[in-house]
């Protein structure tokens, strides 16, 4: 066998039902993607004969680059920054993996920093991504509560995701609370369920009051009162197991309860089967936020509200592009809640999410 055979032969075939990626083009290449995306777009200092084997490669694949990203990017730094105060991730996770699926696949990079909700913190990292030049700024945080504008002026577009701006005239996408609520209260109404009791966290989040709202006007439509009121707590497996003890100790007669997390979902859960009340036959059950991690895990796994991060991000992403092409949004654009339906709730376990929607690993994050 040649050499030429050998290399050949050690990399994968590639499907020819799907257009070829830029990083097909680097393995055929030798390269990486970053210097496919030079040698493309004209920029840096690459060798001819290193040009010349990328340009074939591209033309042997046919490969065509995202036309778009391309001509917004061109002449600029292809970089965009991502401000969050979202410590752990679990929100702004989501939001940048759907961000990166809008941005394209490897042909920009996503600066991320979080502020760990320090003013101070976010400026500095502001201050930072401003000296390397970025295109365009997604900021984001760990609730839906508004917050206000990062600056009062900026060299480049800024997008708001999940955490809105208090500027109406800002662009901000945001998850449908409201609709979370109400969402829920329709499932379980459509389950036969008619004690509905809810359990959720801190007064002081947004999130919290639009949910019980979105479940309350959905209760009333069907004339159907509230057991017990609304329970508010902390965001903990614990307040959700102290809080149901409580709720069925006062007002045994409950069928099903609804959530505002799914620690929150998973709790109650653990607490009804200790004092051997079965879910969902005795008490159906639906949480929010979709953490598969935590829903599934469950016993049995929750029927849950899916708040669709990967889409805010998704959207949020889209809206910068537009602005960074001189094409800039204004106001609040809402993302409608989904719902995921597990065993919790008596229904038939369709969940649709066991391949992972949320695909954290997919991108490439560089911290600064």
């Amino acid at each position: 066998m040649t050499p030429k055979e050998h290399d050949a032969a050690a990399v994968p075939a590639r499907d020819p039902s799907r257009p070829a990626s830029i990083r097909d083009v680097a393995q055929r290449a030798g390269v990486s993607p970053g210097t496919v995306s030079k040698a493309l777009n004209q920029r840096g200092a690459l060798r001819p004969e290193t040009r010349n084997r990328i340009l074939a490669a591209s033309e042997e694949l046919g490969y065509r680059p995202n036309e778009l990203v391309r001509g917004i990017f061109g002449r600029r730094s292809f970089t965009v920054g991502l401000i969050t105060s979202d410590s752990f991730g679990r929100f702004s996770g989501p939001v940048l993996a759907g961000a990166e699926d809008a941005l394209g696949s490897g042909e920009l990079s996503v600066l991320m920093c979080d502020s760990r909700g320090s003013a101070g913190r976010e400026q500095q990292h502001l201050a930072t991504l401003m000296g390397r030049r970025i295109d365009g700024l997604i900021v984001t945080g760990r609730c839906s509560n508004p917050r206000p504008p990062i600056a009062a002026s900026l060299p480049f577009p800024v997008v708001y995701a999940h955490t809105p701006s208090t500027d109406l005239s800002d662009c901000s996408v945001v998850v449908d609370d409201e609709g979370a609520g109400y969402l829920a209260a329709q499932h379980l109404l459509g389950a036969g369920r008619r004690r509905i009791g809810h359990i959720t966290g801190p007064l002081d989040f947004d999130a919290v009051n639009k949910r019980a709202a979105g479940l309350a006007k959905a209760l009333a439509e069907h004339g159907v009162p509230l057991v017990g009121g609304v329970r508010a707590g902390d965001w903990t497996e614990a307040w959700g197991r102290q809080s149901a003890r409580i709720l069925l100790a006062e007002h045994p007669e409950v069928d099903a309860i609804y959530c505002g997390s799914d620690l929150l979902g998973r709790g109650v859960s653990d607490s009804l089967l200790q004092a051997r009340i079965s879910v969902p036959d005795d008490v159906a059950i639906v949480s929010t936020d979709n953490w598969s991690l935590i829903a599934r895990a469950a016993r049995p796994p929750l029927t849950t509200i899916d708040m669709r991060l990967n889409e805010v991000g998704r959207q949020a992403a889209g809206f910068l592009l537009q602005a960074i092409e001189n094409v800039p949004a204004q106001g609040t654009h809402t993302v409608p809640a989904d719902i995921v339906v597990r065993a919790s709730t008596g229904y038939p376990y369709i969940d649709t999410t066991d391949h992972d929607r949320h695909r954290y690993h997919d991108f490439c994050i560089h911290s600064s």
